[in-house]
């Protein structure tokens, strides 16, 4: 599997990035919590601007897209609109998803821009070239918050992420079992082993599924999302009780 650089960080060997989501609804709130997490174990922060309340305003979103990158330094930074349909906070029409990504790509002051890959082949397509062209990277997401699919269904969807361009591929999927939870590390171990050319990140989701948050260097997935203030998503650890545990596991693996 080939690595990827960002910045400073490389992603696809040995432990897992800590990723923090900032999911501030303000300018000043999003800066505040961008300095509290630069404090913390963070590799690099999400902003999640699905939480912004000025989200529709693109020239709003340039400016603090702008101040946060300038509070970040050498940080990466992953830009992301959740739609809701995949677990967001709010709606946005497929337009103007597009027309966002397309502003935050063209600033380059995002390092990573999250598309939606089910957000229909020809759009994708078209977002992830305009990304690239940006010399930004691309990291293609699915989210199931209501189940598991099965381990085949798992790897045709990261497969499907890989042939269309992404820079990192990502799953995120919720267990009703533990079976859930083994099926998810099963799928990661085979697209890591077998098809994948490039950095995956997979997840199972809720407390059922935090084993898959502390053992991607284990079975595949390069990166890993911990909470700073508070969680975006069901089941994510401390950014600093994850650090002790990711490091833990390397130093016996």
């Amino acid at each position: 599997m080939n690595t990827i650089k960002i910045r400073k960080l490389k992603l696809g060997t040995g432990v897992p990035a800590i990723c923090i989501p900032n999911i501030g609804k303000t300018r000043e709130e999003l800066l505040s919590k961008t300095i509290l997490y630069k404090k913390m174990h963070m590799d690099l922060m999400e902003w999640r601007s699905d939480w912004f309340e000025e989200i529709d305003d693109i020239e709003k979103v340039k400016e603090t897209l702008a101040d946060i990158r300038a509070a970040l330094g050498e940080t990466p930074l992953l830009f992301t609109f959740r739609t809701k349909k995949e677990g967001g906070v709010r709606e946005m029409d497929t337009q103007a998803y597009i027309s966002l990504n397309k502003a935050v790509a063209a600033t380059g002051n995002a390092d990573l821009i999250d598309v939606e890959i089910f957000t229909g082949d020809g759009i994708v397509t078209d977002l992830i070239s305009f990304i690239h062209k940006n010399n930004a990277k691309v990291v293609a997401s699915n989210h199931d918050f209501d189940k598991t699919p099965s381990k085949s269904d798992i790897v045709y969807r990261l497969r499907k992420m890989q042939d269309m361009g992404a820079d990192i591929p990502k799953i995120a999927v919720m267990p009703r079992t533990k079976k859930d939870v083994l099926t998810l590390l099963a799928a990661t171990e085979e697209m890591a082993s077998e098809y994948a050319d490039r950095p995956i990140i997979t997840i199972s989701m809720s407390g059922l599924g935090s084993i898959s948050r502390i053992a991607g260097e284990v079975f595949g997935s390069c990166l890993t999302f911990g909470s700073g203030e508070k969680a975006s998503a069901p089941g994510q650890i401390d950014a600093g009780k994850l650090n002790s545990v990711l490091q833990t596991i390397h130093q016996i693996f």
